[in-house]
């Protein structure tokens, strides 16, 4: 691991530093009941699949679209039953009805003065420019890269790069925060940088970060 002094920070937007009020789980289960149908499947089904239509769909809508019709057919219904659910699903979501997980505040105004700080987040800029909006961080960030729409999607090294390139930065003096090792950790590594884990779920661990916290609050005192 390079012992570059760190100059640049950058961190992954969703479960990281914010989360929806409204779980995926509880929009599914009313988009269901909408419909009419049994429930067919998780939100972690939809989230283990989300990442195969971000190149191939133009907003999250028509992912969603896309992503459940392909769930329902390979499950053995109508892929139209699924776009339904989709359409029920997006009726109900507002993507500024979010919250700051906890110490999130709190690192970010600490690292203000300190480092250049950017986001580098799958997603597309009409859902996750809310999300910065209503969790009050639309300023607290010098650059945002949308991962999967400026460029390919994490964990492909392209989103770092862009990010450290508008922050006049190099991956050898930056830090990416993130809760996936899947996306996070194994791009910021495919891209060069160190990477923090802030592990929200379960997940195998097939690439090891070189930081792993239990939150967020944690990077008050940065291990670097």
């Amino acid at each position: 691991m390079t012992t570059e002094p760190v100059d640049t920070v950058l961190f992954d937007l969703d479960d990281t530093l914010v989360t929806y009020n409204r779980t995926t789980a509880d929009l599914l289960d009313e988009a269901f009941d909408a419909v009419g149908v049994d429930p067919f499947f998780s939100a972690e089904a939809y989230f283990a699949r989300y990442e195969e239509f971000l190149p191939i769909t133009d907003s999250i809508e028509e992912l969603r679209e896309a992503c459940f019709a392909a769930i329902a057919g390979d499950g053995g219904r109508d892929p139209a039953v699924g776009r339904d659910v989709a359409r029920a699903f997006n009726a109900r979501r507002d993507h500024g009805d979010v919250r700051l997980l906890p110490g999130a505040r709190e690192v970010v105004d600490a690292f203000h003065d300190e480092y250049r700080l950017g986001i580098v987040t799958n997603g597309p800029p009409e859902v996750q420019r809310p999300k910065l909006a209503g969790a009050g961080l639309d300023d607290a960030f010098e650059t945002v890269v949308f991962a999967g729409y400026d460029t390919d999607p994490k964990p492909d090294p392209a989103p770092f790069h862009r990010a450290l390139s508008m922050l006049e930065s190099e991956s050898e003096r930056a830090v990416h925060v993130g809760n996936s090792l899947a996306s996070d950790v194994a791009g910021a590594h495919a891209a060069g940088l160190r990477s923090v884990w802030i592990p929200a779920y379960e997940e195998e661990e097939t690439v090891e970060p070189h930081y792993r916290f239990g939150s967020l609050a944690s990077l008050r005192n940065p291990p670097w």
